[in-house]
């Protein structure tokens, strides 16, 4: 998954590769350089998403350079 998407900086939101901006919080640092990666469902009964701050659904990185 890592080869084909951009992650953001700011967010850790895991984004197309095509993408120029972030969909989540529309940053345009977007990087490649990331590893691992969790997929939120229900951020509001997650102890991961709240130690990572996500409030939104979705796939997001976890360590981002």
């Amino acid at each position: 998954m890592a080869s084909d998407r951009l992650v953001c900086r700011e967010c850790h939101r895991v984004n197309d590769a095509d993408a120029e901006t972030c969909e989540a919080c529309n940053s345009s640092s977007l990087t490649e350089d990331w590893a691992g990666y969790v997929i939120i469902s229900h951020p509001e009964e997650s102890e991961i998403a709240a130690e990572m701050q996500i409030t939104e659904p979705g796939a997001y990185a976890l360590k981002v350079r």
